[in-house]
């Protein structure tokens, strides 16, 4: 945790704030959260707070699915050998899960696979190649992966095998001789969304599939908790499509979720109502677990899952996978702060790029993202695989991680990713150019604000405003994710009543803002840094959110803190 410096966002004006009101008949607040994130038109406000599936795009729009579509139905019709080619993500298991089912349960001849990070690494890999060959294999459909693996598409395809691509990662400068590509990043793909996950593009592949007869048309719709789990896990932006997919298999996860999900979230003691967060923090570890540790199969097998004891005996395996990748992730970061520390010029640099050899594979992009929530700088962790180093990349906020690696390709073996993830592998020899050059690039692209963290600020109210009513209209606003976060609030000056430190990180402060007479509860997870702050007794200004807090029956309101500043210092 760090202190941040705090950005208010611009405020609209008055004028404009109540115009909207009157025109919407919604509260002002929740008028001035939506003109600030661009929302001004009625029909762009009446779309955004009522997500419905009948606005999604036709999944004809995407370049080449109608070629992918004839040739899935071909397939089917010929009972020809098709399988679901994934990835060790919850992106690509949650992809496989879905086209698996969707067409078994069409007549297809379908199996699966999953690659094994550790074995065998991202992508189609050869031992992937292999299988499709061995196992005569007539109709390869990739998921959250292949649209960089062109060597590996060739020899498939020259071994008589078509391929289908369906990936969301930026293309290279050359795409894989396939029989179709869906990936509305490629050039010339007219589909209008360009920010579906993996599995949302298989789910779009469904919708083509359903359009043209071989599903019934609300089959696609029976995956969308799968399709809310891969946006959530896979960071993407929740606008757009990814809102309307979110909102809707968040509803479903409530209502109707995959068995398997719904025995994972009984485990974790997970309750409605579900939220983007909640799966990043609490269900996409789990899922992942096995990815990282061991296979990524036992995550689709819960996916799978047809009955209670066999979801419950697969839940209860990715909890423990979880409970080893924790303990082996708390060590490496031990490891990352000792080698920082024992670096005089980590200060003056605006990179973070480490190698040791034994570091394990799995947690390399956890490693890389705890790393930046202390140190701030685009980060990558590389262990050794072979005579080569692999590794993970992560970014802060607003710098393309993506764009800097493409600049250092000379000395890569191999890259990937958006632009704020992204993975590499390259010559051990290479190490250390590599670090020079890539901190090179940096130096000269990124700007000096860039490098200090900032907490977003979109409103500055008195805790009186926070009421069932305020709180409500904030909720029609959800689900909050990427690029649609959830409101941050400040306010001041605070009085603290008392103050509580639970296991030496948490910070639990009861609160009062003025001669309210009400006493707020605001918890600060991982911010004992602030104690001495709130030890001087001076009046205080928070950064924070809002959540609903149910016991026994009473409903109350908590503040989740962001920030804490002394009143004079936060410019309020």
């Amino acid at each position: 945790m760090m202190n941040k410096r705090w950005r208010y966002l611009p405020q609209s004006p008055v004028i404009a704030v109540e115009s909207l009101s009157k025109q919407l008949g919604i509260p002002k607040k929740l008028c001035a959260l939506l003109l600030q994130r661009e929302l001004k038109e009625r029909e762009a406000i009446e779309e955004f707070l009522h997500p419905s599936l009948a606005r999604l795009h036709a999944p004809m729009k995407m370049k080449d699915m109608p070629s992918a579509v004839a040739r899935v139905m071909e397939a089917v019709a010929n009972q020809e050998a098709i399988c679901v080619y994934g990835d060790y993500d919850v992106d690509g298991v949650t992809a496989v899960a879905l086209l698996y089912k969707a067409l078994k349960k069409a007549g297809a001849t379908v199996s699966y696979y999953l690659p094994s990070r550790h074995k065998e690494g991202y992508g189609i890999s050869q031992a992937g190649v292999k299988y499709c060959i061995d196992k005569g294999i007539n109709l390869l459909i990739s998921v959250d992966c292949g649209i960089r693996a062109l060597d590996k598409i060739k020899a498939i395809s020259q071994a008589g095998t078509d391929v289908i691509v369906c990936d969301h990662h930026q293309p290279g400068p050359a795409l894989p001789p396939a029989l179709a590509i869906l990936n509305p990043k490629q050039k010339n793909c007219p589909y209008p969304f360009k920010e579906l996950s993996g599995c949302g593009i298989a789910f779009k592949l469904l919708q083509g599939l359903a359009l043209e007869g071989l599903l019934d048309e609300q089959e696609p719709l029976k995956y969308l908790d799968l399709v809310a789990i891969s946006i959530a896990a896979d960071i993407v932006p929740i606008i757009g499509e990814n809102r309307i997919l979110a909102a809707a298999g968040l509803k479903d996860l409530e209502t109707n979720p995959n068995l398997g999900l719904a025995t994972l979230m009984k485990e974790c003691k997970l309750t409605p109502p579900y939220t983007i967060s909640a799966i990043v923090f609490f269900l996409a570890p789990k899922i992942n677990a096995p990815g990282r540790i061991s296979h990524p199969e036992k995550a689709l097998n819960l996916l799978l899952a047809s009955n209670e004891e066999e979801a419950k005996k697969w839940a209860n395996a990715l909890l423990t996978e979880n409970q080893t990748r924790k303990a082996i992730e708390n060590t490496l970061m031990e490891e990352v702060q000792a080698l920082i520390s024992q670096n005089p010029h980590h200060r003056q640099q605006a990179t973070t790029v480490l190698f040791q050899p034994q570091w394990h594979k799995g947690v390399l992009g956890i490693a890389a993202a705890r790393s930046i929530e202390y140190f701030y700088k685009p980060t990558i962790i590389l262990t050794q695989k072979g005579n080569e180093a692999v590794g993970s990349a992560r970014s802060v906020v607003g710098y393309n991680i993506y764009q800097a690696i493409q600049q250092c390709s000379h000395l890569l073996t191999a890259f990937g990713g958006h632009a704020y993830a992204a993975g590499l592998r390259l010559p051990l020899e290479n190490i250390k150019a590599f670090q020079k050059s890539f901190e090179a690039t940096v130096q000269q692209s990124i700007r000096p604000h860039q490098l200090i963290p900032e907490q977003v600020i979109d409103q500055v109210v008195d805790l009186r405003e926070i009421t069932t009513e305020f709180y409500q209209n904030m909720q029609k606003m959800r689900p909050f994710g990427p690029k649609h976060r959830q409101p941050v609030f400040a306010s001041g000056p605070i009085t603290i009543k008392s103050y509580q430190l639970y296991k030496n990180e948490h910070l639990a402060l009861r609160l009062q803002q003025g001669n309210d007479p009400n006493i707020w509860r605001a918890i600060g997870f991982f911010m004992a840094e602030y104690l001495p702050l709130v030890k001087t007794g001076v009046p205080l200004a928070i950064a924070y959110t809002i959540q609903e807090n149910v016991y026994r029956g009473n409903l109350s309101y908590q503040l989740f803190l962001k920030g804490i500043k002394a009143f004079a210092d936060a410019n309020i």
